[in-house]
């Protein structure tokens, strides 16, 4: 396999389906824009997409021999891989707890499964919704090479986003290293299929990027009152787990996951979430 920069050699990986590609034989070049009339491949089809048997329409060399001669798709093909990367671990590692620890409390929801939702790189960092039987957080991972390995479980730390400022909690699992976590719903009782629960982490990652959400979540007041309310909360869920659970494994467990903001949940779910008075 050559190590030519620029190489195609059959992996559709290496480009995104806006790139233009060059026959490194006799230099006649493919572009997804205008397709190949004499193979009757239609505009708009992308490299990875042609025929298995196509080849150069000049000197007949395969696809595998083509070279990248430009690809304005590909910072969303390195983006893609990046998130696909980091969320495939954040999954596997809380899917583990699922099956491991938490299968059998009570209070979790059995209809629903660990998925990672909206995934983004924001300001360079993975950004997202973990959905999971027993929690729904906003997920902040950090950057590719960025060491948070100082931060401490459990400090709370505000970080703003267009719709206004939210309170997160620092965290580290094993597959997952250090993360910061927003919590959004803690049980997940009101969820009755897990498209329900995909579709409100989806709002949220829609709503946290819209600035006319910001009057209404930076006000001092609701966020102290919240965490008045986030403490009860967190009380009365961590009693319900003592019945499944040793106290010690349920606070290393759950004590990140329950705290519950209800005037930004209703904010950033549009609506969709109705806190229990």
């Amino acid at each position: 396999m050559s190590g030519f920069e620029g190489s195609y050699l059959g992996s559709d990986a290496k480009i995104s389906p806006l790139a233009i590609m060059e026959c490194k034989i006799c230099w006649t070049s493919y572009d997804p824009a205008t397709g190949d009339d004499t193979r009757s491949v239609l505009p708009g089809t992308a490299f990875s997409d042609l025929p298995g048997d196509w080849s150069c329409p000049n000197c007949d060399a395969p696809a595998e021999q083509f070279l990248v001669l430009e690809d304005p798709g590909a910072a969303s093909v390195i983006e893609a891989a990046i998130l696909n990367r980091r969320t495939s671990a954040l999954v596997a590692d809380f899917t583990e707890v699922w099956h491991a620890k938490m299968r059998d409390v009570p209070l979790v929801n059995k209809l629903l499964h660990v998925q990672a939702v909206g995934f983004r790189l924001h300001e360079g960092r993975p950004l997202g919704v973990l959905v999971s039987p027993w929690f729904m957080n906003l997920i902040l991972l950090p950057a590719e090479g960025e060491d948070w390995s100082a931060l401490e479980a459990g400090a709370k730390e505000v970080i703003g986003f267009p719709s206004g400022e939210y309170e997160f909690l620092q965290n580290s699992r094993e597959q997952t290293g250090s993360y910061k976590a927003c919590s959004l719903f803690s049980p997940m009782g009101e969820f009755k299929t897990q498209a329900q629960a995909v579709e409100v982490a989806e709002a949220v990652m829609s709503a946290l990027f819209q600035e006319e959400h910001r009057a209404e979540t930076d006000r001092a007041a609701d966020i102290r009152a919240a965490r008045e309310v986030d403490l009860a909360q967190a009380e009365a869920a961590e009693s319900l787990v003592t019945e499944g659970m040793d106290c010690a494994a349920a606070e290393a467990e759950l004590a990140p996951d329950l705290a519950i903001t209800p005037t930004r949940r209703q904010v950033l779910t549009a609506g969709l979430a109705v806190d229990e008075g």
